[in-house]
C-alpha cells in the first residue's frame, strides 16, 4: 500500500510564494516514488478562527470546513509543511490549522519546506516543531531551507540550488521511513 503525502501550503495571505515553492516539492514528490503525492493549500480550506463547540479531540465537529479539514488531516500518513516565517514564528494560518483537529495528525512524521529572508525560516519551523510534537506528530530532522526566497523566483517558477535539490530528496527517504514505521501505530 502506498503512503500518502499531503505537502501543506502554510501562508494564506495575498501574494503568498507558498504555493510556488510548494508546487516545485510537489513535482519532486511525485517522482520520488515513495509516496502518493498531493498537494494542500490552507487557504482552500479557508479556517476561520477556531469556531468548533467541542474539543477536537472528540471529533465532533458541526462546521463544514472543519469536516473537510479532518478529512485530509486524517487521509495522509505523512506531511510536508511549507511554510514561511512570521515575527520568528509559525503562520497564524498554520497554528490554527493544528489546533483545529487532533487525533488526525497522530503517529505520522512531519517535514519541512522553510523559506523566507535570511533565516530561510528555520525559527518558525523550530517553534511548529515543539506544537507539532503535543499532536503526536513527529517531525524530523532533514529540512529544505530557502533563505532570501525571492531570488529563486522567476515567472511564477521556483529554481532549486544544488543543496535543496539534495535536502529534497533526503527529506523525502526520511519522511518515508518513520512513514513507515509509524503506519503500526495508528491501527
Amino acid at each position: 500500500m502506498t503512503l500518502r503525502l499531503h505537502t501543506i501550503v502554510a501562508s494564506t495571505r495575498p501574494g503568498r510564494v507558498g504555493p510556488v515553492v510548494a508546487r516545485w516539492f510537489h513535482d519532486i514528490a511525485k517522482a520520488h516514488g515513495g509516496f502518493d503525492a498531493h498537494l494542500v493549500d490552507l487557504a482552500d480550506f479557508a479556517l476561520p478562527i477556531y469556531d468548533e463547540p467541542n474539543h477536537p479531540r472528540m471529533r465532533k465537529y458541526e462546521h463544514a470546513h472543519t469536516k473537510a479539514w479532518s478529512e485530509s488531516v486524517a487521509a495522509a500518513d505523512a506531511y510536508v509543511l511549507v511554510t514561511p516565517e512570521y515575527n520568528f514564528g509559525p503562520t497564524p494560518a498554520l497554528l490554527n490549522a493544528l489546533n483545529f483537529v487532533y487525533s488526525e495528525w497522530g503517529y505520522k512524521p512531519a517535514a519541512f519546506v522553510s523559506y523566507g529572508g535570511v533565516s530561510g525560516g528555520i525559527r518558525a519551523v523550530q517553534m511548529t516543531k515543539l506544537i507539532l510534537t503535543t499532536l503526536k506528530v513527529m517531525p524530523i530532522l532533514e529540512a529544505v531551507v530557502v533563505p532570501f526566497v525571492a531570488q529563486q523566483i522567476k515567472d511564477g517558477t521556483f529554481t532549486p540550488n544544488d543543496i535543496q535539490k539534495t535536502a529534497s530528496k533526503e527529506v523525502l527517504d526520511e519522511l518515508k521511513k518513520w512513514a513507515e514505521a509509524l503506519k503500526p501505530l495508528r491501527g
